[in-house]
C-alpha cells in the first residue's frame, strides 16, 4: 500500500497505527492513504527500524512489523 491508495486495507493499516503510541496521534481511519498516513507510516519505519520497504509505503516488512505489534488481524 502508498499513497493515493484506498479501500478496507487502508483502513485496517490506519486502525493499526492508531494503537502504536504517538505514530499517527488523532490520524483519521476513512480508508485513503494520504500525505499524513504515508508520514506515520515513515515514523513507524524509522522508530522501529523497519528497512525492507521504501519510506512511507506500507510493505511486507512494515506490515509484519506492524502486526507483530498489534495483534493479527482478519485473515
Amino acid at each position: 500500500l502508498r499513497e493515493g491508495d484506498s479501500g478496507p486495507a487502508v483502513t485496517d493499516l490506519q486502525q493499526r497505527l492508531l494503537r502504536i503510541p504517538d505514530v499517527y496521534s488523532n490520524g483519521s481511519t476513512n480508508g485513503t492513504y494520504d500525505a499524513t498516513l504515508k508520514a506515520a507510516v515513515a515514523r513507524f519505519q524509522l522508530w522501529y527500524g523497519i528497512r525492507g520497504d521504501e519510506t512511507g509505503v506500507y510493505g511486507d516488512d512494515t506490515r509484519l512489523s506492524l502486526e507483530s505489534r498489534t495483534g493479527s488481524g482478519s485473515g
